[in-house]
């Protein structure tokens, strides 16, 4: 039973990008699989005015519009014409702020994620499971999260949700966030978190 419905997602992403730290993603497969990672990193986008978010000034494009729906939609997109990342939107309606989760730490289904992640090409080295979910395109490819699931309501739907922690970690780390290019100050803008004894997060 989706458990998503005790997460409150109505709320800053600053704010919601620490919550999520030690609550638990839950993806149920076309064929029934449950798959289900640990959040232990997670970035947070703070709408118009935040220069390294896709809304930019104001953005709007079919490719963000779920950006601009209620809270506790999954925000997913396709970048660099490969990967999948996945947000959580978090902001009111028509306000387009949202968090996105950059590494899970795999605690069901890990075989599945396994052959997700491996790939047709042959691997130089071989896949650890701290390599399943480290990274946003990671975590989407290891969870089989695509296109499909854009839009989709983490509150309600039975193929996604989130569920809340027990307690909240206790080693927290706040940085900067990754990969952000030509966004001015807020390129230095502390709005990464992570747990900071997993072995998990993508990098440090």
């Amino acid at each position: 039973m989706p458990g998503s419905r005790f997460v409150q997602f109505a709320r800053p992403a600053e704010s919601l990008a620490r919550s999520l730290l030690g609550c638990t993603l839950v993806r149920v497969t076309d064929d029934g699989v449950r798959l289900a990672g640990r959040i232990v990193e997670t970035e947070a986008y703070c709408g118009p005015e935040d220069q390294a978010a896709h809304s930019r000034n104001g953005h709007r494009s079919a490719r963000n519009e779920v950006m601009y729906g209620k809270p506790g939609l999954a925000y997913v997109y396709f970048t660099y014409g490969m990967h999948h990342c996945m947000n959580v939107v978090c902001g009111a309606v028509d306000e387009p702020v949202a968090v996105l989760l950059r590494a899970l730490e795999p605690v069901e289904g890990i075989g599945r994620m396994f052959v997700n992640r491996a790939g047709a090409k042959p691997r130089k080295h071989p896949l650890r499971e701290r390599d399943l979910c480290s990274g946003p395109a990671r975590l989407c490819q290891a969870m089989e999260i695509d296109l499909g699931l854009n839009g989709l309501d983490l509150t309600s739907d039975k193929r996604m949700w989130i569920e809340p922690r027990e307690e909240p970690p206790a080693d927290v780390v706040n940085t900067t966030r990754v990969g952000i290019g030509e966004a001015g100050e807020w390129v230095e803008a502390p709005l990464r978190w992570y747990i900071g004894d997993s072995a998990h997060v993508s990098r440090r």
